[in-house]
Order: structure tokens, then sequence, then C-alpha cells
């Protein structure tokens, strides 16, 4: 039975649907996002939607999706549905996938709780603490500067780093025995602001400095491929894995993952991706979209019970605070008290 198969029928009853704004300063932007709560049988189950134009928020409120189900029926009934119906301009299917989600791990929270249940045990799977990298802002221009202030409050902490064209060698220096696990090119995104660099020689000077540190998204094209090669076993993938046939579509069968779920869209595809990189040994690791709620904690429980000991880039939200509080939680991420899918 397939891990998918284990959830698919799960009952789920829905009587009414209501959603909540989180609104929420970072050091990089204002972060708004939808809180769903499904209801049914005295219990809710909720999801995050993490759509980032703030301007889709809220979610329209007349959404009918009262009635009796199972998982998979919920879902495919999600399938026929406009997410976006006041949307006067093409909304990119991103977007659709962080909507759809919300949707769907909130109904995978409710027939958990209503069946008084949780994932792990529907699934067979133990949970365990959760390691976690953070993300900083190294300022513009970049400096290790942010790195050290981390570490002198948690001499422990590691991290995952976008690179860009702006890294000097002396920062890449500065960085090199700095706890990264991971650095991020970004190279795939469409979008100009987010975009990274496609710069055979950072390519090189990462690979380089960073011997043990995995490599996202870089561009894998003729020009890097020279850079990049020597270092193929750390090559990772974010942006464009949405689901089992975007891993076959890559360059080559990569070692490592970014699995991010909003990006999936389904419950199925994400459980059937999971299986899919566990059968073919490629290692995983847990990514965000700066979740301002529950969403958070779903990355939680998928790490705890898939790859807890990789660097999953789900630290606390409070990391993200332009003042992080003095009191934040450090890796390892304890998992306890468990019920549905929270």
């Amino acid at each position: 039975m397939s891990l998918y198969e284990r959830v698919a029928d799960l009952p789920l009853s829905v009587d009414s649907v209501e959603y909540e704004r989180r609104e929420r300063e970072t050091k990089r932007f204002t972060r708004a996002t939808t809180v769903v709560s499904l209801a049914g049988d005295g219990e809710v189950g909720k999801g995050e939607d993490v759509t980032y134009d703030a301007d889709r928020h809220p979610i329209p409120d007349r959404f009918d999706l009262s009635g009796e189900f199972t998982l998979d029926s919920f879902s495919a009934s999600l399938a026929d549905r406009d997410l976006f119906p006041d949307a006067e301009q093409e909304v990119d299917d991103h977007f659709r996938h962080y909507r759809q989600w919300a949707f769907e791990s909130a109904a995978l929270d409710l027939a958990l709780r209503q069946a008084d249940t949780h994932l792990g045990a529907e699934l067979d799977r133990e949970y365990d603490s959760v390691n976690f990298v953070a993300s900083p802002v190294l300022g513009d221009p970049a400096s290790a500067d942010p790195i050290r202030q981390w570490r002198e409050r948690d001499p422990e902490l590691e991290f995952k780093l976008d690179a860009d064209d702006d890294w000097t060698d002396d920062l890449v220096s500065d960085l090199a025995d700095a706890g990264v696990r991971v650095v991020d090119f970004k190279a795939l995104y469409e979008d100009a602001d987010v975009a990274g660099s496609a710069d055979p020689a950072l390519y090189r000077r990462v690979v380089e400095a960073f011997p043990d540190a995995i490599l996202e998204d870089p561009a894998w094209t003729d020009d890097t491929e020279s850079a990049l090669d020597p270092a193929r076993e750390r090559v990772s993938w974010d942006y464009p894995i949405t689901g089992v046939e975007s891993v076959r579509d890559l360059p080559f069968e990569p070692s490592w993952l970014n699995v991010k779920p909003s990006r999936f869209g389904s419950v199925e595809s994400v459980l059937d991706t999971v299986e899919h990189c566990e059968e073919r040994g490629i290692r995983m690791y847990g990514g965000g979209q700066f979740e301002l709620d529950v969403g958070r904690r779903h990355l939680h429980l998928l790490a705890s019970l898939f790859y807890p000991d990789s660097p999953n880039d789900v630290a606390p939200s409070a990391y993200n605070d332009p003042d992080p509080p003095a009191d934040l939680p450090t890796s390892p991420l304890p998992i306890s008290e468990v019920r549905g899918f929270r």
C-alpha cells in the first residue's frame, strides 16, 4: 500500500469553512497569508495559503465545501474548482498550488482529527526531532556579520544562504567555515526580483569553498556544467519540483531534493514524491515559504516523519522577524503532542 493509499480513504465531513488573514513583517518584506479552517463533527482542520501576492488575500468567502467525502474525493472536488474566482489577470500555477495545498492540508488535518488519529500513526512512521537551519539576509552589500551575530547567540546554528553575483572572494572566505549547509543559487526563478545567479565563476567558487554544502537550483547549462559537475552529487532542486514527473524531468537524477509541500498542491503529490525519492535513494530536506501559522507546523511534522536529520530550512517563524526574540527554539526541534496533521 502506498503512502497516499494509507490516508486516501479517510472519511471527511465538512460543515463550514472560515478564513483568517495573517500578516507579519520579516527582514525581507511584509508577509501575508491566509489560514483556512475546515470544521465538521466538532473538529477543526487547518491549512495555510502562502500565495505571495498580498492582493490575493483573503480568499473569497463563497466556496461551499460542505458535504461528506473521503480525503481523496475532497481532493478531486477541489480540482474542479477555480480557487481564484475574482482574478482579473492570469494566476500563476504556483499560486494555484499554494491555495490548493491550504485546503488539502486542512482537509487532511480534519480527517485525521475526526478519526481521532494522527499522520504518523496512519503512515506507520515515528516522529523524530527535526534538525533545522536558518536563512538570514546578508545585507546590501552582503556581509558575514549576520552570520556572526547568529553564531554568538547559538554557536551550533547552521545556515541556508542565497548566493548572488555580489558574493566576493572575501565574503566566500568569511562564510566558508560558518556552518553553511545549503547554498541556494535561485537561478530558475522566473521573477526577476527573486532570480539569482547563473555565473559559472561564482558556482566554481562556491563548489570549492563549501565542499560539503548542498547546491540548490543552479542553472545547469553548457557554461555552468564544468563548474558543477565535480559536485553533481550535491546538486539539489527546489523551484521546479511540483511532483514525481518534475523530478523525472530534471537534467539528471538528483541525490537531493528540497520538498516544499505547497509547491505540490495535493497531499497525493507530496506523498507520491516522497515515496519516489525514498525508493530511488534521493535524500530530502524541507523548505519553507515564510509561513506565519499552521503551515510551518505542517512542515515540521513532515520533516520529522521523512527527513528529520537533513538541513531543513524550516526554522520556527520567529527566526524571520526583524528583531528575533531572545528565547528562540534551537535545533533540533522536538515533536510532541501530535494530533491530526499538527
